[in-house]
């Protein structure tokens, strides 16, 4: 059983940063891409940033150059580091692995972790 479990949010106020980190535990035999989503209310779920297992990050507009991706491969762990914050980041984060697993054969699954609240006051 593979889990993502997310922490690192919280209540911030406008121009002020955050740290998320997702951890994947379980049968892992490898990580692929890892991402971060995010969902205000009221909207759809929309991607933040993502990073390859070779450390390519891409980002959503409204976030590059305020927002950092990053990845520890020995620890199964993915990092957004938030800074700038507007009120508008406030929503639901999402943290996103695509993981080989194994049962009987090899297999490539997408998980996503339970999610954590980022609220951002003006």
């Amino acid at each position: 059983q593979v889990q993502l479990v997310e922490s690192g949010g919280g209540l911030v106020q406008a121009g002020g940063s955050l740290r998320l980190s997702c951890a994947a535990s379980g049968s892992i035999f490898s990580i692929n891409a890892m991402g971060w989503y995010r969902q205000a209310p009221g909207k759809q779920r929309e991607l933040v940033a993502g990073i390859s297992s070779g450390g390519v990050t891409n980002y959503a507009d409204s976030v590059k150059g305020r927002f950092t991706i990053s990845r520890d491969n020995a620890k199964n762990t993915v990092y957004l580091e938030m800074n700038s914050l507007k009120p508008e980041d406030t929503a639901v984060y999402y943290c996103n692995a695509e993981i080989m697993g194994y049962s009987a054969r090899y297999y490539w699954r997408d998980y996503w972790g339970q999610g954590t609240q980022v609220t951002v006051s003006s």
